[in-house]
């Protein structure tokens, strides 16, 4: 018979490569593709987008307030799909294997239905539910690949559900055009803390010095 603590040493030691295997498996599944920083300009973009907006340099129409978010949607999405055909091209972990880009497709389908949701709250002229829809759109676009995504992206989520569901039950009438400021700000808030998150979990950039553009900061030598 083995000693008892031999047993127990023994099985605490499985248990530990366990748990090492199953976090090297995780991490080998995990997405890289997105930037932190390129999703954090896109947030900036939405905040100067609803100061410019909300000044009284811009017409009130809601044809012209569109035309301005439309202007920061695009710019979203060149940064976001820009830094992710970047990664998909240079990363050699990657291979250029079509299959790495499953996370950022599974997207695709939100995104349409978003899309044609807006032209119809367009069409019959409820300016004001647009807002709060695509801070639920966007909230759901977080919690999705959240299998292979770091997990604070589900408290992002989560604060953009939050945001749009106050919009549309507390806040129904909130002006598409009198006040841009409001979607600005959630933007800026729920993208600028997913990039924060986003470039916490790249190996490569782990320090917010990196986050905003600055070099990393040289390691110590160490004293002979």
């Amino acid at each position: 018979m083995f000693p008892p603590f031999t047993v127990k040493t023994s099985l605490h030691d499985a248990l530990r490569q366990v748990r090492e295997l199953q976090q090297a498996i995780l991490e080998k599944q995990r997405f890289k593709g997105y930037s932190g920083r390129a999703r954090a300009l896109g947030g900036c973009s939405a905040m100067a987008a609803g100061l410019v907006l909300g000044s009284h340099m811009v017409s009130p129409l809601p044809k012209v307030h569109l035309v301005g978010w439309g202007v920061v949607f695009v710019l979203a999405m060149v940064l976001n799909y820009g830094a992710l055909i970047y990664w998909f091209w240079h990363d050699p972990e990657v291979e250029r294997d079509v299959r790495r880009l499953r996370p950022a497709l599974e997207i695709v389908p939100i995104l349409v239905v978003a899309g044609v949701l807006t032209l119809v709250l367009i069409s019959h002229e409820e300016y004001n539910l647009l807002f709060g829809t695509w801070m639920l759109f966007c909230g759901l676009i977080n919690f999705t690949a959240r299998q292979v995504l770091p997990r604070g992206l589900s408290w992002v989520g989560f604060y953009y559900l939050c945001c749009g569901l106050l919009c549309l039950l507390a806040f129904p009438q909130l002006s598409f055009t009198h006040n841009p400021w409001v979607m600005g700000a959630v933007f800026f808030m729920g993208e600028f803390f997913g990039g924060l998150v986003l470039h916490y979990d790249e190996k490569a950039l782990p320090s917010l010095r990196t986050f905003f553009g600055f070099p990393a900061p040289s390691a110590p030598e160490e004293s002979e």
